[in-house]
């Protein structure tokens, strides 16, 4: 039976819970050179699914087909370094690691890796590489890397300040429905930074922060309703 069918099978029987039976044929396919299927029997193991977790053994499965090219099992060996489990915690390796998927073009990868960056957490502090992996992430539509662009945009780190770029970078990451990204607009319309001043855009954006349980956005609406400013 082909490969493709056989993975078929496999994803099938992941999808109807039978996770021993699913393992048993990702490893087979696995033994066969698969590297995606190399990487799944690492989630496996990751989340114990059908098997006892075993976070040493995720990383064994993560660290072959990461070496051999694989950009998931690169950023699942990142967040495991960054958050100690299984191995020593190691904010450098991880950074590594993240780094190695980010150049495969995975948008969560670029987006960690540029908030580590941003940081200085496992790496220098590097606000123009940090804006760098914030817009590629952004390209490929990840909701909080135009929310982050647009705070450096802001700052002027990294990049040369424009408070139009950072109103843009804002109103793209709201469509999206990011609640940082919406209060953030709602801002940049409260100050006319950017943009022309409208308060009752400000107003929307902040209450639909709010909504999505953005902490600044709840206390700033529930100010103004005891003062009298707004009805619900």
């Amino acid at each position: 039976m082909p490969n493709s069918e056989l993975k078929a099978e496999a994803l099938e029987l992941f999808n109807a819970k039978e996770y021993p039976k699913a393992l048993e044929l990702y490893q087979y396919i696995a033994s066969k050179g698969d590297l995606p299927a190399l990487a799944t029997v690492g989630y496996f193991y990751h989340n114990g699914l059908g098997v006892e977790q075993s976070y040493s053994k995720a990383i064994e499965y993560y660290q072959k087909a990461s070496d051999a090219g694989d950009h998931t099992s690169s950023f699942n060996l990142g967040l495991l370094y960054l958050r100690g489990l299984g191995v020593e915690k190691n904010a450098t390796k991880a950074h590594e690691y993240y780094l190695k998927a980010a150049t495969k073009g995975m948008p969560q990868a670029q987006f960690d890796v540029a908030l580590m960056f941003e940081n200085g957490e496992g790496c220098s502090q590097n606000y123009s590489e940090s804006a760098f992996w914030y817009e590629e992430s952004a390209k490929r539509g990840n909701a909080e890397a135009f929310n982050n662009l647009g705070v450096l945009y802001k700052e002027g780190l990294g990049v040369e300040q424009s408070d139009k770029k950072a109103y843009i970078l804002f109103k793209q990451s709201a469509m999206k429905n990011s609640p940082e990204g919406q209060f953030n607009l709602g801002a940049m319309y409260d100050q006319g930074l950017g943009c022309e001043e409208n308060t009752e855009k400000a107003l929307e954006w902040c209450r639909k922060a709010s909504f999505q349980g953005h902490q600044k956005a709840k206390d700033i609406m529930h100010r103004m309703q005891q003062d009298g400013q707004i009805v619900f």
